[in-house]
């Protein structure tokens, strides 16, 4: 049974906007007022629903709601597709009783799509009716479009006698980049917090979760991750290890999801752990980390099991790190492959070929003794990915 916070409830309904037989629209529903936070895509193309929610976010502190649909991301759609954003939120909230401005919307799918309003129209009283009898669990599923399967991950703390629960849903599984949030994800707690503080350890969760990952290099126009703290637990941050146990539950939960969304990755078999060490700065490191996470070569390696390191040489020496190339070492997990400007002796590819076989790879990079360091977690480029990407559309 997922651990849902006090005051939240869930709703879905089936649109039919895109996908046919299937719920595509969910809302998380806070029976109060919730401080409200959000990190959104750095794409300079952005779907209405992202200009939406910073509006709102902009002038107020709290929201009552997050609606979602899944199948058309309401991006690159001009003013039309403004306006439909703003009326899909409008007809939602007459269902439901709340105003326009405390309803935050996110959008996932194809770009350049219309929405159809008419589907919005006759699905909107099925959100109202289903609301209450729908689970996370159904939530997640709803806001699905190429992922594999549904993402929810949960903590709950104590501290002093005090308690919280931290629920997270997310959706994605390509078109993922370290920049930002690179998908849609939705956290929310029954913690009491003020409006500064919970948007800053927003920022700070999503810095080392959703920012630590890639799957394909790309950031999307929808990426949006949406916090809602709507105080009905008794969990207070009114110390400083208060503060620090919620963020660090916060984090880990975010954290759980962006592992999800890297193990789906659209057909993905690997995860890769990238680590990076020894580098003159924490920048030089994550340009190392991120160009081994992007490299078509490493990734389509990875998916074939074959351990081929110069494929990793290469993409952190033409990374933009600096650093002395024969101080490079490079591990398999445990398994020292790459040293002194050359990969040591032995069957390195009968040595690493049960390695190969993990889901999970480390990938152990230090380019010197410097204090500078990263960790970007990659996935492994396939066939499925190229089929789903290929048809996307059609």
């Amino acid at each position: 049974m997922i651990p849902v916070p006090h005051g939240f409830s869930f709703a879905v309904a089936a649109a039919g906007l895109r996908y046919q037989d299937r719920n595509d629209l969910a809302v998380i529903y806070s029976d109060r007022p919730a401080t409200a936070a959000g990190t959104f895509t750095t794409n300079l193309v952005q779907a209405a629903p992202v200009t939406i929610c910073k509006e709102v976010l902009a002038d107020h502190e709290t929201a009552r709601a997050v609606l979602v649909n899944a199948g058309v991301a309401n991006a690159c759609t001009g003013e039309e597709g403004l306006l439909n954003a703003k009326l899909s939120i409008e007809l939602a909230g007459d269902a439901l009783g709340l105003s326009l401005d405390e309803i935050l919307p996110a959008s996932t799918g194809v770009i350049g799509m219309q929405m159809n309003m008419d589907c919005w129209r006759a699905a909107a009283p099925r959100l109202a009716d289903s609301l209450g009898k729908a689970g996370p669990m159904e939530a997640a599923q709803a806001i699905r479009t190429t992922d594999a399967f549904p993402k929810t991950a949960w903590a709950e703390i104590e501290h002093n006698g005090a308690k919280a629960r931290i629920l997270g849903l997310a959706k994605g599984g390509g078109m993922i980049a370290p920049n930002m949030a690179t998908l849609l994800g939705f956290i929310m707690t029954d913690a009491q917090v003020d409006v500064a503080w919970w948007r800053q350890a927003l920022r700070s969760a999503v810095q080392d979760s959703f920012n630590r990952i890639t799957v394909d290099g790309d950031t999307s126009t929808n990426d949006t991750i949406l916090a809602l703290a709507n105080g009905a637990g008794d969990f207070k941050i009114d110390t400083e290890p208060a503060k620090q146990a919620l963020l660090e539950a916060m984090t880990e939960v975010c954290q759980g999801l962006a592992y999800m969304v890297a193990q789906d990755a659209e057909g993905g078999t690997k995860v890769a752990h990238i680590h990076v060490t020894g580098a003159a700065s924490n920048h030089d490191a994550e340009l190392a980390a991120r160009a081994v996470g992007t490299s078509p070569l490493v990734k389509t390696a990875l998916f074939g099991q074959d351990p081929n390191w110069g494929r990793i040489v290469c993409a952190v020496g033409r990374s933009g790190a600096t650093f002395d190339p024969d101080r490079l070492t490079l591990h398999f997990g445990k398994i020292l492959v790459y040293r002194e400007g050359r990969p040591v002796a032995g069957d390195l590819d009968g040595l690493l070929a049960p390695l190969m076989r993990l889901h999970d790879i480390d990938i152990n990079i230090s380019l010197g003794d410097g204090p500078g360091q990263a960790t970007i977690l990659g996935a492994d480029l396939g066939h499925e990915y190229v089929r789903i990407n290929g048809d996307y559309r059609t």
